[in-house]
This record gives C-alpha cells, sequence and structure tokens, in this order.
C-alpha cells in the first residue's frame, strides 16, 4: 500500500522530465554531445546505432528497478518509475515534432550551457520531489550498501566511464571537452535547485545586552530570535547565543540593529539554503487578523 505521496509531487516530476527531455534532444542530440550516466549510454547507442533513447532508456532501467526496488522505498520507487516512464514519453514526443532550436554546431559553448541548463533544471525539479530518474542512482545506492563506495565516488566512475566511451567511439576532443562544460553546468544547477532558489542569511550573535538586541530585532524587523545555550572553551563561562534568520536584503538593517545596542557584539553571518516556516514560506497562510 503507497502512503504520502503527493499530486504535486508527481506533476512536478513530470515537469522536470518535459525540461530534461527537451534540452537532451534541442541540444546534447542536435550538437553530437555526450552525458554521463544510463542518459549518456542511451545518447551512445542513439550515435552509433541510431537507437531511439525513448526505448532504450526503459530498456536499460526495467531490470535495474528489479534489483534496487527494496533500497529506495515504495514512494521513492513509485516517484522514480513515473520520472523514468515520463522521461521515455517526452524524449519519443520531442523527438517527433519540430525542433524549438535549430543546431548549435557553429557555437557549440552555446549548445553546451543550455544542454547544462535544461538537464539541470530538469532533473532538479525531479530530485527536488523526490524522484530519479533510475538508472546511476539505483546503481550507487548498491555499492554503497555491498561495496562501502560513497555514492558520490560511484556516480562520478560511472560518468567518467560513459563519456571516455562516448569519446572513444564518436566524439571528437572538441565535443568531449564541450560535453564536460555541459555536465559541469548541469551539476550547478542540479545544486542551486536542490539547496532552493530562495536563499537567507542566517546570524549567530554573542552579546552581554543579548535580551535588549532580542527585543530591537524583534521590535524593527518583525524576525523571531532563538536564545540558545553556549560555553567558552578558554573562560568556561556560559553565554546565550542569538540567532536569527532573514531576508538577504535585511542584513545590513540586522547588523545595524545589533550595533546599534551592543557596538562590540560577536555577529557571524551564514549562508542559509531553502528557508522554510514562519515569517518565510508561510506568511501567505498566516490569518489577516495576525498579521
Amino acid at each position: 500500500m503507497l502512503t504520502g505521496l503527493r499530486i504535486t509531487n508527481i506533476i512536478y516530476i513530470l515537469i522536470g522530465s518535459a525540461i530534461f527531455a527537451f534540452g537532451l534532444v534541442n541540444f546534447n542530440m542536435q550538437n553530437n554531445l555526450a552525458e554521463g550516466g544510463f542518459t549518456g549510454i542511451t545518447l551512445l547507442l542513439f550515435f552509433m546505432f541510431h537507437f531511439d533513447p525513448s526505448y532504450t532508456n526503459l530498456i536499460l532501467n526495467i531490470p535495474i528497478f528489479f534489483i534496487g526496488w527494496k533500497l529506495l522505498g515504495r514512494n521513492t520507487f513509485f516517484y522514480t518509475l513515473i520520472g523514468t516512464f515520463s522521461l521515455s514519453i517526452f524524449l519519443w514526443i520531442f523527438q517527433r515534432v519540430p525542433l524549438m532550436f535549430p543546431p548549435l554546431s557553429e557555437d557549440l559553448t552555446l549548445a553546451a550551457l543550455f544542454a547544462g541548463v535544461f538537464i539541470g533544471i530538469g532533473l532538479g525539479i525531479i530530485f527536488r520531489y523526490g524522484g530519479t530518474t533510475g538508472g546511476v542512482d539505483i546503481i550507487a545506492r548498491l555499492a554503497h550498501k555491498y561495496i562501502g563506495w560513497s555514492m558520490g565516488k560511484t556516480m562520478f566512475l560511472f560518468d567518467a566511464v560513459v563519456i571516455i566511451l562516448s569519446l572513444i567511439m564518436y566524439l571528437t576532443y572538441q565535443e568531449a571537452m564541450y560535453t564536460l562544460v555541459a555536465v559541469f553546468v548541469a551539476a550547478r544547477v542540479i545544486d542551486f535547485m536542490q539547496e532552493g532558489a530562495y536563499a537567507a542569511k542566517g546570524a549567530t550573535i554573542i552579546s552581554d545586552r543579548h535580551e535588549e538586541i532580542a527585543t530591537k530585532v524583534h521590535q524593527e524587523m518583525d524576525r523571531g530570535v532563538t536564545i540558545l545555550k553556549g560555553q567558552g572553551t578558554f573562560s568556561k563561562m556560559e553565554r546565550n547565543v542569538l540567532y536569527c534568520v532573514v531576508a538577504k536584503n535585511e542584513i545590513v538593517k540586522l547588523k545595524n540593529v545589533i550595533t546599534s545596542v551592543d557596538p562590540h557584539a560577536f555577529v557571524a553571518v551564514n549562508d542559509v539554503h531553502d528557508v522554510l516556516g514562519e515569517g518565510f514560506t508561510l506568511d501567505e497562510n498566516k490569518n489577516p487578523m495576525e498579521r
């Protein structure tokens, strides 16, 4: 029995698969660029033997599903099935509709950048909403469980082998280098999508006047402050430590509030990704009388 499945997740996985497939067809396949993972194998078979990637993607992944379904958990396995089958469907569709972009063989820099962006956004959405496109992700989990290899190591080695094979079989050195550019851009975009487009700043504040600072932050910025208990390793003195998360454009105001109370306060600011909860994602759900 499947529990906890969300229609929203399924919709976003379908959107991510469509974006992923669009990038593969319009940029990788049209400009002779390879890719890592099982997707890279489908492209290798396409360029060498003209096998349709929409079919080879399923043929390669179905045996892996039966091997690794217990490792994924029921919900993730179901999301993975959706991601893999929808990717094949969209690959089939986009190969049979007019291209949205002309071949960029004369400007492989643009082709590599756009390939990386579309693949990164597509996979980033799929991963963010609990799915995968099968393949290397499942193999990496199996290698981690039975061999002890980290998932990152397994995925890197698999990608490297696929790209090297593509270089030997059909890529020129120039195309191989642009493929590496596309893979790097895709990885960065996936990280961005995973971390969240919304980023904030977190401030750790140590001051003897912590109560005044907390009160003023709440009054002037309408932000909550958490009091943590800390102890200096040298002095062995217990201190109250404040922690506050604000939007990026509020960090200067926060610093001004702190220094107006205690110019000698210790403040450490760090990046915060994917902020959820009161004051951020829950604002639009608050009762107007509570605002």
